[in-house]
């Protein structure tokens, strides 16, 4: 099997402009720490009136992995566990933070939480991160 090329497309779900379905989150980095804020709609129900778990999740994952590929580490989630304390409410901002936690070789382990603007505890991600080995950045360069 080929390697698998990382290309961004532009039509990631969470962050991608031009995904006409997508989140279209933005982020920014301040300090040791990765930002976006999501304001769930009645669109991203789970049950009546909760954000359904799965969104949630991939914005924790994105908050993560998008902070990795900021600092120029071509990394993709390898693991990734998500503790909830409590329902996300649809119209409910979230702020959502991630940061890298460890680092051993080419596995990196970050960590996100989601909050609300008063500052509750929603969920808090851990995940573990593979960075691409230099075999996989070379095929990918050479694919062009």
């Amino acid at each position: 099997m080929p390697p698998m090329r990382l290309l961004d497309d532009t039509m990631c779900f969470v962050c991608g402009p031009n995904n006409p379905m997508g989140l279209h989150l933005e982020f920014w980095e301040e300090g040791d720490r990765y930002h976006t804020r999501f304001t769930p709609q009645p669109h991203h129900t789970g049950y009546g009136g909760i954000l359904h778990g799965g969104l949630l999740t991939a914005v924790l994952d994105e908050v993560m992995g998008r902070f990795l590929w900021a600092q120029g580490i071509r990394a993709a989630t390898a693991q990734m566990e998500v503790r909830w304390r409590r329902s996300a409410r649809i119209g409910e901002p979230l702020e959502c933070v991630g940061w890298v936690e460890e680092t051993r070789g080419r596995r990196i382990r970050c960590a996100a939480e989601a909050r609300t603007a008063s500052g509750d505890l929603v969920a808090r991600a851990s995940g573990a991160f593979m960075v691409m080995s230099e075999a996989t950045l070379q095929a990918e360069e050479k694919a062009g």
